[in-house]
């Protein structure tokens, strides 16, 4: 009853927040500075440009946005940290001294450094210079970028899908001291973690050593179908297809197999028995590159690839009722938007839970051919 209590009151406070959060106008919207966050999209370019401006990450979380009958744009969300190493150091503020601009017509001035924001990426603008300038390349001729540290709205995402997580295992857990059978939402976790146990983790690492390894096949599993619903959602959110995300994730599962394979592994890869010694240090560079380059490479792009297109898919779906709005007029566009988006998004909740399986999958098939003892006659 108690735990119940706090949830609702997480739940108030929660809700109450993002109701009265942080106001911010873009100075983009006044007259004569072009709008890059979007705006209001009648044509292709808009809606291309659009698009590519909701697969990137971004320093502030925006709930909607709209303008005012005297052209100002109006965003409703609230500000995120920015964090910069910069040439003098650490720099942090708020990203809404942007002002939600993001095409580096606003400039932050912190320690004597300028910096701007154009495309989601932040740079630090040499002293004298009032604006960023670009080759033919689109390389910053007067400008670097620092490193940024901040917490971005895939950051968010992610901070979100873990306290998600840690929430619901940790109710689960608690239910198994007093009772066999969970109860609640316990009910639905407990047959998804059995499914991951026996479908999973156990045909392909094996009896005696899958439970080793549970705790990351949870963990990855949970991980990315969350994160894979949350971007289906309002909200926006759309960090699986972020390839830093999914390189990072790769990297977690190699780092896995290849500290825990065993000494069968390492000489079978290293120096493969039953075939000509002239050939083994040839098979060893193969095998090496599969287990360091190949397999991470397509566990990070299958789901990176994946989420990025049904994401893109969906947009462009949706943008049908600006792009076709000529030819059939704005009630068959809207309606036939409206069809093929709801199709796909049936579809892609599918596809949440099954790059997830995929991901997981794979992972637990690496990791069984690293931990597998061969027999020796």
């Amino acid at each position: 009853m108690k735990v119940a209590q706090k949830t609702i009151k997480f739940l108030t406070i929660a809700v109450i927040a993002i109701i009265t959060s942080t106001t911010f106008a873009s100075e983009a919207g006044e007259k004569g500075q072009p709008q890059s966050d979007g705006g209001q999209v009648n044509t292709q370019a808009e809606v291309k440009a659009y698009i590519k401006h909701h697969l990137k990450d971004s320093h502030d979380f925006t709930l909607f946005s709209y303008s005012t009958d005297a052209g100002e744009r109006k965003h409703f969300g609230f500000p995120l940290p920015v964090i910069l190493w910069s040439s003098e150091g650490l720099v942090a503020f708020m990203s809404s001294e942007f002002h939600h601009n993001d095409d580096g017509h606003v400039l932050v001035e912190k320690k004597g450094l300028k910096f701007a924001k154009i495309h989601s990426k932040i740079y630090e603008i040499e002293k004298g210079a009032v604006a960023v300038s670009f080759d033919k390349s689109e390389h910053a001729t007067n400008a670097q970028k620092p490193l940024d540290l901040s917490i971005t709205k895939s950051v968010v995402g992610i901070l979100f899908a873990g306290f998600l997580m840690l929430f619901g295992f940790s109710r689960l857990a608690r239910q198994y001291k007093s009772r066999e059978v969970p109860r609640g939402f316990g009910r639905v976790l407990e047959p998804l973690v059995i499914y991951v146990r026996d479908e999973i983790a156990r045909p392909n690492i094996g009896e005696k050593k899958y439970k080793k390894f549970m705790g990351f096949l949870l963990t990855v599993f949970f991980f990315i179908w969350i994160l894979n619903l949350l971007g289906l959602t309002p909200l926006g959110f759309n960090v699986t297809g972020q390839i830093a995300v999914t390189v990072c994730l790769a990297l977690f599962t190699m780092v896995i197999y290849m500290t825990n394979g065993s000494k069968d592994f390492w000489a079978h890869t290293l120096w493969m028995p039953g075939v000509p010694y002239i050939l083994r240090p040839v098979l060893a560079v193969i095998e090496l590159a599969g287990f360091v380059l190949i397999k991470p490479f397509s566990l990070l792009v299958r789901l990176f690839a994946n989420i990025t297109a049904g994401h893109f898919v969906v947009m462009s779906l949706i943008a049908l009722m600006v792009t076709m709005k000529e030819a059939f007029g704005p009630v068959a566009s809207t309606g036939m938007s409206l069809v093929l988006a709801l199709f796909i998004m049936v579809i892609e909740i599918l596809v949440a839970f099954l790059q997830a399986f995929i991901f997981t999958m794979l992972s637990s098939l690496f990791i069984g051919m690293a931990v597998e003892e061969h027999e020796h006659h």
